[in-house]
């Protein structure tokens, strides 16, 4: 050769949109074209991003391996660089035109470091070395840098998996998807989005379920609207005096996939108090019995997709009125500090349904949640005040049943909210600003 390196800028056009949004396909695909080539592959770090793009890069000890793709155009932009004359970088593009199913590429080759511009210096090698040092191929392994990442317009949040995908489905829905990550074990995402993970469910079910049922004692018979991971139901059927809980959870997958992969969740399934029905939730309550539940949980996802329904006044109200006259509505009400409009929008909503005093807001910290801090609501169609439980009751269950969040303590002090969270209940939803929004608010 007469360059120390050969780089060949490519871009591949007409790809499958599906295979260009799959993480583990491309970071395969890219640890192979390098190997068929005869390269060293030395690391691997790739990114999957929210709702659709991977970004990655194979380190080789021949020099990289870079993509980024744009699903939505079933296109990928490539970088192919290799140093001197044992790798063929065009291998490399041979075999990923084939791997991306690319309907054509276009490619330009340059040299880099050409020799006759370049003034070789000598040195002792052997003082650069570190004798005791190890190759990470001396024992024939990689690296592997592979990451999930659920991103919106401002913010976003990155979670390092194994690479293996222990689960992916479409369902007329929405896509469901369960990954390994390394510090949060396996995850829940549906279109990309964190639903729920085994190290950190705990809060949101603990505190979704508990709160209701201490300061409504009397309650027997309860219904779940979405919240096919089980966690809700498992700790609603940790209370005795519930005689019946009806899960409803639109989509069927939801459910296979976290009984498959997050058993922690999915442990109650079984439990002879569960009335589970795979159906549409809105429907379900269009068709319910006045006054039929003395606690209704709505535990959606975001307003998005099959969740979207599901943050309607005209929701609300059915949801009212299957409520019994003491009856008590919990939903997860998104996070104030992510989306304020959002968050602004539906407690105006609930309080033209409850009434103004009716509505309580309370906080947990979820840390795979966007931002961290997370709202509940509590909505009380009587006289039920979240505030009004029996302390000693919550703390002999919290020590009996093993809770990892919830206890007395816990109850009380989430309702104490932050001034700019009370600030923005008291605010118009004409008049949310951007001032405490990660998102925009228009």
């Amino acid at each position: 050769m007469n360059a120390l390196g050969r780089h060949i800028l490519v871009e591949f056009y007409d790809c499958s949109p599906e295979l260009m949004n799959d993480v583990m396909h491309i970071e395969n695909s890219m640890v192979a074209a390098a190997e068929t080539a005869g390269a060293t592959v030395i690391n691997s770090t790739f990114h999957h991003f929210s709702p659709y793009g991977v970004s990655g890069v194979v380190v080789i000890q021949e020099s990289h391996l870079a993509i980024h793709t744009w699903p939505e155009y079933g296109y990928a932009a490539v970088d192919l660089f290799t140093c001197g004359d044992s790798v063929d970088p065009w291998v490399s593009y041979t075999y990923l035109k084939e791997a991306f199913q690319s309907g054509h590429g276009s490619s330009m080759e340059l040299r880099r470091g050409q020799l006759s511009l370049l003034k070789r210096n000598d040195f002792n090698l052997e003082t650069l070395r570190d004798a005791t040092a190890k190759t990470i191929e001396a024992d024939g392994s990689i690296t592997r840098d592979v990451w999930f990442t659920e991103r919106d317009e401002n913010i976003a949040l990155s979670l390092k998996h194994t690479g293996n995908q222990l689960y992916k489905k479409d369902s007329e829905y929405q896509r469901v998807e369960i990954y390994e990550t390394l510090a949060y074990g396996n995850m829940l995402t549906l279109d990309g989005m964190v639903m729920c993970t085994q190290k950190d469910e705990y809060v949101y079910h603990e505190m979704i379920t508990h709160v209701p049922m201490f300061s409504n004692r009397s309650a027997k018979r309860a219904l779940v609207i979405g919240g096919g991971d089980g966690g809700t139901v498992r700790e609603l059927l940790r209370h005795e005096q519930l005689e019946e809980v009806t899960l409803v959870e639109i989509d069927e997958l939801v459910i296979e996939a976290c009984k498959l992969h997050l058993p922690e969740t999915a442990v109650a399934f079984d439990n002879p108090r569960l009335n589970l029905l795979v159906a549409d939730g809105i429907k379900y309550i269009k068709e319910c019995a006045d006054e039929h539940y003395d606690l209704i949980i709505v535990d959606s996802a975001d307003p998005v997709g099959p969740g979207e329904g599901l943050f309607t006044a005209e929701f609300y109200k059915g949801v009212y009125r299957c409520l019994t006259k003491d009856g008590v509505m919990i939903t997860q009400s998104e996070s104030p500090r992510f989306n304020s409009a959002v968050f602004v929008e539906i407690y105006d909503t609930y309080k033209k349904i409850f009434g103004q005093e009716k509505v309580h807001c309370y906080l947990a910290a979820i840390p795979t949640y966007p931002t961290g801090t997370w709202s509940f609501s509590y909505s009380a169609k009587g006289n039920a005040n979240p505030l009004h439980f029996d302390k000693e009751a919550a703390a002999a269950f919290s020590q009996k049943e093993g809770l990892k969040y919830y206890n007395e303590a816990v109850h009380t002090a989430a309702f104490a909210l932050p001034n700019f969270v009370k600030e923005l209940l008291n605010t118009k939803p004409e008049n949310v600003t951007d001032e405490y929004s990660a998102e925009p608010t228009n």
